[in-house]
């Protein structure tokens, strides 16, 4: 999320210690709670006290204090038509920006400067043929939001100020889409940026789970071919972490319910142009992934059957815990935090100076 890869931009990690750790060993999830039963698909964590997380009947909450209360900053207008909220990015813990998702208008972008107090519409989607996934920003003025395929070509959405006005980019630089390929409103992570102008955005239900590209900020885009299960509109890559603009994670698989994905993770060194499969990926679907701040080549994946964590930049994977999570964010003071189904919001605890 926009507000971890800022801070992670301007506060350098610091090495891993000689002898420590690197795959969080004695880390558990600490669930806050929320009084809510939406599925928060949304998240985006600011700091280790300030966390926003968004979901299902329109449900959008707002913590300050690491989760011991939460406030309830829903959209009135986003409730009482019950939008699906998929995907929310923060500033700070009075700005954010807010996907809903779905077909023609459902598709919209909400935008607060009050810390929910209030909200605005930015963008309500006019095409019935777009289907909007996920959002994410370079920075407090620029971000970008993706559409599933319009005539043939993911749809790309560029915002200049913030969010407050959204414009269509061109589709002149965008490769062909698959037949039957589409982004997974799964996690808010299947668009994800590093830098100024570095964007990724991730791929399924084709012949092949796709990585794309773009060094302009969505204007022109490079394809990739991941190594992620493929094939059927069930499987993919459900979410991307990129730890500075060449080292990323894609996580994903088979999001059916017993469904076997043997190759859920895969890593990339050179921002994305090639993937290489994890000798040991986790055991199962992931939808969200995360890297840790202060320990080299730590990072999170999470799904509903549990998290799985890397020492090793993704190479290798081993359980954590076991809980249902849907996706995950941590920032530069080393709060992390996963929320999920039923209202579940966990935060990170006993990972050192996490």
């Amino acid at each position: 999320m926009f507000a971890a890869a800022l801070l992670l931009g301007l506060v350098a990690a610091p090495a891993q210690a000689a002898g420590e750790p690197g795959d969080l060993r004695g880390a558990r999830w600490a669930l806050k709670e929320t009084g809510k039963d939406a599925r928060f698909r949304g998240l985006a964590a600011v700091s280790r006290s300030t966390a926003w997380v968004a979901g299902s009947k329109g449900t959008v909450l707002r913590t300050s204090d690491g989760g011991r209360s939460w406030r309830d900053v829903s959209p009135p207008g986003a409730v009482a038509e019950g939008l699906e909220l998929r995907d929310i990015e923060a500033f700070d813990g009075r700005r954010a920006v807010a996907l809903s998702i779905g077909e023609g208008e459902a598709s919209r972008v909400l935008r607060t400067e009050d810390g929910g107090a209030t909200w605005t519409e930015a963008f309500r989607n006019p095409d019935p043929g777009a289907f909007y996934d996920c959002l994410t920003f370079f920075d407090s003025r620029h971000g970008l939001a993706m559409s599933d395929p319009v005539d043939g070509k993911f749809r790309i959405l560029s915002t200049g100020d913030g969010g407050r006005s959204w414009r269509v980019l061109p589709n002149a630089g965008m490769p062909d889409a698959l037949p039957g390929e589409a982004g997974f409103a799964a996690s808010g992570q299947c668009l994800v940026a590093a830098g100024p102008r570095d964007v990724w955005l991730a791929t399924g239900g084709g012949a092949l789970a796709r990585v794309l590209h773009s060094a302009d900020r969505g204007l022109t885009w490079q394809v990739a071919d991941s190594t992620l299960p493929a094939g059927d509109p069930a499987r993919g890559v459900f979410a991307l972490a990129f730890k500075d603009r060449t080292r990323g994670l894609a996580v994903g698989g088979d999001y059916r319910t017993g469904q076997a994905s043997p190759q859920a993770a895969a890593v990339s060194s050179n921002a994305g142009r090639t993937w290489r499969q994890a000798s040991a990926p986790p055991p199962a679907y992931r939808s969200g992934a995360a890297w840790f701040p202060y320990r080299a080549g730590t990072a999170l994946a999470v799904g509903p059957t549990g998290t799985d964590v890397t020492g090793d930049g993704g190479r290798t994977w081993r359980a954590l815990d076991s809980g249902s999570f849907d996706t995950v964010s941590c920032t530069a003071d080393g709060g992390c935090w996963a929320a999920g189904e039923k209202g579940r919001v966990g935060r990170l605890e006993g990972a050192g100076r996490g």
